[in-house]
């Protein structure tokens, strides 16, 4: 049933009816409130209506407020909603357990009307800021998928060469939230292939000198779809897709960088898409074995890839065909 009233919800959890008449004061003019006097109820709510956040008391006959928030916890759709302790339990110790526990914020009673706007604002802003960025990668990932309509390759194929790249920036130093970055940024690679007609990009032999000229423009075709940005995921993702099809020797396209003049990103990802390319069905040709295809790449050393990073590639196989084999694509039963 659609609610009326459009407000974040909170759910204000507490024995004393005096604490949520205080609590009720302070919020009901910019929240839509929720009240519950004991644990089970509290559960029972949150799974009919899933508020936005939490304001859970700890000290309550049945369940406590620990005993509610490892029910929570315990939940897939549940584990997720913030949750603040409010409580007249001061100590370091509560405070550190109900942390552990997995509590967002821990405030004291007798408690400001101030500080818990702010807390309650504060933990507001940040879910709708992790709601925003989930839109965003779902956005980036349906973007990835669209080029796959006009194309031979699978879905599968992006997911195993994300995770490739991602294995390999780690090897490489990345930190972990950049190596992620990388791993969302790189399903769009070849985005720009929807610009290129479906005679081309489907044509099941050789392409002529002209038509293999207007397949190199989804490089550029990518990028214009991705856009001009200044940082940021969509940034990294657009300078992937104009630049994996560089050469470490410079004989690459479309505009023949050479060795560090390719962005990095953009060479860790041309390694894991040939990679997951070689050993992969086709239409036009059968899977590679893993050996023939890394010899391959070992051959290309110097030339079609970045030395280091063909090196590092070796050192990360087990992540990789950890990989091949979650991401496998389905048997040709399956998916005819």
């Amino acid at each position: 049933m659609m609610r009326t009233d459009q407000r974040p919800t909170l759910l204000l959890v507490d024995d004393e009816p005096t604490n949520l008449q205080v609590l009720r004061h302070t919020l009901q003019d910019r929240y839509r409130l929720v009240f519950a006097r004991e644990g089970e109820r509290a559960l029972t709510l949150v799974r009919e209506d899933p508020p936005d956040l939490i304001l859970l008391d700890i000290m309550m006959p049945g369940l406590s407020g620990y005993d509610v928030l490892r029910r929570l916890k315990a939940e897939p759709v549940t584990a997720d909603i913030p949750v603040i302790f409010v409580t007249a339990l001061a100590d370091a110790a509560n405070e550190e357990r109900g942390l552990e526990l997995g509590a967002v914020d821990f405030i004291t009673k007798p408690f400001n009307p101030q500080i818990v706007r702010a807390r309650v604002r504060t933990h507001l802003t940040l879910v709708r800021s992790e709601e925003v960025l989930r839109s965003r990668l779902q956005i980036v990932h349906c973007l990835g998928t669209a080029a796959e309509f006009k194309d031979t390759e699978t879905g599968m194929h992006v997911m195993r060469m994300s995770h490739y790249a991602r294995s390999l920036a780690l090897a490489v130093g990345y930190s972990p939230e950049s190596a992620n970055d990388l791993l969302h940024a790189a399903p769009m690679h070849d985005v720009g292939k929807i610009g290129i007609p479906d005679a081309i990009l489907q044509k099941p032999g050789d392409l002529t000198p002209e038509e293999r000229q207007i397949m190199q423009q989804h490089t550029v075709i990518g990028a214009r779809i991705l856009g001009e940005h200044t940082g940021g995921l969509l940034r990294l993702a657009a300078v992937i897709a104009l630049n994996h099809h560089e050469r470490w020797d410079g004989g690459g396209y479309p505009n023949g960088l050479a060795g560090d003049a390719i962005p990095h990103a953009a060479r860790i990802v041309a390694v894991a898409d040939v990679f997951d390319a070689l050993t992969s069905v086709r239409p036009y040709k059968d899977a590679w074995s893993t050996e023939d295809a890394l010899e391959f790449i070992r051959k290309e050393r110097g030339r079609h890839f970045d030395p280091e990073l063909v090196d590092a590639f070796m050192s990360c196989m087990p992540d990789v065909l950890a990989a091949q084999v979650r991401w496998a694509d389905a048997p040709a039963a399956l998916v005819a």
